[in-house]
């Protein structure tokens, strides 16, 4: 049985592993496409536009992964069966529950590669892929409105600690390749949801420990001297003139602000959650739900993340059952063209899943892990039909 185990984990990962290789070069052939066309302007050449390609590959093993695993698989188990070894194999006692187990064993090795590659790497690599085309371009960080990165945090009584006495929303026009934030805003509310505070900065650069520096910083503070009297609060909670009766406006050419938005939080805002690791969605998760902002696509995302390796032994397990069609039933090719059908249909489920999800407020861990639940009926059922043919 280990001879047996060897012979089918050396076959199906030499498939696995040519089949990995075209898709990544057909993938980095369309990226290098999509950047030719910027190639030559604003300092951007053609040796920024290769490594940009370079370090996307990562992600892309990670992606494609589960699909060229389902394809190598088949494309094993089809040369098994036109040249009768599998036949063979079962004439010599191999029931179908040791073939799963073999590939069970093989699928543990794909799935940690995976893993490997999109928690560890993918996420390091796809930040400086992203750095590169700007720094190549110099470029900033694009965002998802005109404007520039929006986000928000509390502000607390004793900076990263203590008793939430606000809230602050945080503005940057540009963030720079090397973290620096340029047009920065700050709008500061108290409890109750009024303008107490508005502050804008030149620059703003992170000194680490939650702290950013601040230059060429203008602060308007907005304050009613009304609202310092002991029961006043809630009379002055309806007269808005009132809460506009003094303007106060300081200078300073520099200004420490503790929050809680890292550059790492910054950079995730305006980020594909596709492309993070599952810590950083864990973690900006949280920092959205503490801020009272939605959550269902990173929470999804999140799930994916860990549900979409797994998709690995749903596939593989749907590929045994082309060990038995013999050569009658269809050549390698077409085999193969059915798998690769299967994976298209796979990738198109597994996104159209996470899109409805998301619209239709389904569970996060429900919607990542339905299109692998769906292949693995229909592996069954195939398992099921080739064992009673």
């Amino acid at each position: 049985m280990r001879i047996l185990q060897r012979y089918f984990a050396v076959s199906i990962l030499q498939a696995v592993a040519f089949v990995m290789l075209a898709f990544l070069g057909l993938l980095a052939f369309m990226d290098l496409t999509g950047e030719l066309p910027t190639v030559g302007k604003n300092g951007y050449g053609i040796q920024h536009a290769l490594l940009y390609v370079v370090v996307m590959v990562p992600g892309h093993v990670y992606e494609v992964m589960p699909v060229a695993a389902l394809i190598g698989t088949i494309y094993t188990m089809a040369q098994f069966a036109s040249t009768s070894e599998f036949t063979i194999m079962r004439a010599s006692s191999m029931s179908t529950r040791m073939a799963g187990a073999m590939l069970f064993r093989i699928g543990v090795v794909l799935v940690v590669v995976t893993f490997i590659f999109g928690e560890l790497i993918a996420p390091r690599t796809a930040p400086l892929a992203e750095k590169i085309r700007l720094t190549g371009r110099g470029a900033t960080i694009s965002a998802e409105f005109r404007s520039g990165v929006w986000t928000k945090d509390v502000i607390k009584s004793e900076g990263m600690s203590g008793q939430v006495i606000g809230s602050r929303f945080f503005n940057a026009r540009e963030v720079r390749p090397d973290g620096q934030l340029v047009g920065v805003k700050l709008y500061e509310f108290d409890s109750s949801f009024r303008l107490r505070s508005l502050t804008e900065a030149k620059t703003a650069s992170f000194q680490g420990n939650n702290l950013w520096r601040l230059n060429e910083v203008t602060e308007n503070i907005f304050s009613n001297p009304a609202l310092l009297k002991p029961g006043a609060e809630a009379t002055a909670a309806n007269n808005f003139g009132q809460e506009t009766s003094l303007i106060e406006t300081r200078k300073h050419q520099s200004k420490d602000l503790v929050s809680e938005i890292t550059p790492k939080i910054l950079s995730v805002s305006a980020s594909d959650p596709e492309s993070m690791s599952a810590n950083e969605l864990a973690v900006y998760t949280r920092h959205l739900a503490e801020n009272k902002q939605g959550t269902e696509r990173f929470k999804v995302a999140f799930w994916k993340k860990l549900f979409d390796p797994l998709a690995v032994f749903v596939l593989m397990a749907l590929a045994l059952p082309f060990a038995y069609l013999h050569t009658r039933s269809g050549g390698v090719s077409l085999k193969i063209f059915i798998g690769i059908m299967i994976g298209i249909s796979f990738l198109l489920v597994n996104t159209l899943f996470s899109h409805i999800g998301v619209l239709s407020t389904w569970p996060a861990a429900l919607t990542a892990i339905m299109p692998s639940l769906i292949f693995l009926a229909l592996a069954i059922g195939a398992l099921w039909w080739v064992e009673r043919h």
